[in-house]
């Protein structure tokens, strides 16, 4: 009888404790699941303050809080896990906006020093983010023209408040804007000032310079703007200047020769066409592009297409642009910005693997057997940096 209660007791505990066996393993899963929950969501929000801080400095206006929400911004992205980078989303926050390379920045010199002098050449441009391509583009442009005019001291400036933003609070380079600049040369003493545009044409941010420059006009003996890299707009187009036609020989033998080509009769013989992208307009000046495409049938270069990223004009889309060329039967196609810099628009909207590139849209038409694309832009051309050398020539000699 004894060991019948013994046994009944024994196994009434064994079942009471796999049953609590079995509700700790319940519990446990449970736990694990709120953690593993718990800690998503405080990437999640990890990364959200970060975007909201680079969404805070994507901004075109200066203001006395910069310097601080550029240093904050990087330091919240260098604490981030690399999962964590990878959730940052915003309005345009990504984690590209840190995380990608775009070469050694500091190989690039911002030319904000001061020690000016009485003759400064402020050389204008919108900007990029893109490290690479601002040292040899944009600065190749400066070194020429210091190396034109050595008793004149280059400066820079960008008109894109967001690039100058993005550079500082990535690789803490600082580059002025064109109030900090030109401060900087009336600080410095300067009487003579020579503004030398890397725009291509007379477009908006043009003329968003030239107002610029006018408000400070009184502060220097002289102040002079020279001409874009496309000079004088023209009335249709029809028109053509010298500016273009350099211009167009300039990018059409480096293109050429980039493509392996001993010419381009001999690249038309292979039934290879080169496509320039622009960025685009609905300024008075897209005629500009029109021009341009005037120009390259004027010199004979019957396998020369303009196309714009923006579609203005409506000629230059790139839908239109690769309905020329199957018309013309070229079966072979490269592709190369008409910009100044190889930045953004080079490397995605005319080289990337989005179904929008332009390199996507030549492969899905199906025209085509090969589609060729290089990166780089007009400022690293030894001829365009000439062009605005003259450029600049022409605007210290003009009365």
């Amino acid at each position: 009888m004894k060991k019948r209660l013994l046994v009944a007791l024994l196994a009434t505990a064994l079942t009471v404790s796999m049953m609590a066996g079995c509700g700790n393993k319940k519990t446990e899963d449970t736990s694990s699941a709120k953690t593993e929950e718990t800690s998503k969501d405080s990437d999640q929000e990890a990364a959200d303050k970060v975007a909201k801080l680079i969404d805070d400095i994507y901004v075109q206006e200066r203001t006395d809080k910069t310097d601080e929400q550029c240093k904050a911004a990087k330091e919240a992205w260098d604490k981030l896990t690399d999962a964590q980078k990878e959730l940052v989303e915003g309005e345009n926050a990504d984690p590209d906006y840190f995380g990608r390379d775009t070469g050694d920045a500091s190989k690039d010199d911002p030319l904000n020093e001061d020690n000016i002098g009485e003759n400064e050449i402020l050389v204008v441009s919108f900007g990029t983010s893109f490290n690479d391509s601002r040292a040899k583009d944009i600065g190749g442009i400066e070194k020429a023209l210091q190396a034109a005019y050595p008793d004149w001291s280059v400066r820079r400036a960008f008109t894109a408040q967001i690039i100058i933003n993005h550079v500082q609070a990535r690789d803490d380079e600082k580059i002025d804007n064109m109030d900090q600049a030109l401060e900087r040369a009336i600080d410095n003493g300067v009487k003579n000032l020579v503004v030398q545009p890397t725009h291509l044409m007379h477009g908006a941010e043009y003329d968003e310079l030239t107002e610029a420059v006018e408000s400070y006009k009184d502060k220097f003996e002289s102040v002079k703007i020279a001409e874009p890299l496309l000079g004088e707009v023209g009335t249709d187009e029809t028109a053509v200047n010298e500016d273009k036609a350099e211009v167009a020989e300039a990018i059409t033998s480096e293109a050429v020769k980039t493509a392996g080509f001993d010419s381009l009769d001999a690249a038309k013989e292979d039934g290879t066409a080169f496509v320039f992208m622009g960025h685009g307009t609905s300024h008075t000046a897209k005629i500009s592009y029109s021009q341009m495409q005037t120009q390259m049938n004027d010199l004979g270069y019957d396998n020369v297409f303009i196309g714009t990223v923006e579609g203005e004009p409506e000629d230059t889309s790139c839908e239109a642009v690769i309905g020329k060329l199957k018309a013309a039967g070229y079966k072979k196609v490269i592709l190369r910005p008409l910009m100044v810099v190889a930045g953004d628009h080079a490397n995605n909207d005319m080289a990337g693997d989005d179904d929008d590139s332009w390199k996507s849209q030549f492969e899905a038409s199906g025209a085509f057997n090969s589609i060729d694309t290089q990166i780089a832009g007009l400022g690293g051309i030894d001829a365009i940096q000439q062009i605005y050398v003259a450029h600049t020539q022409a605007a210290i000699d003009a009365e």
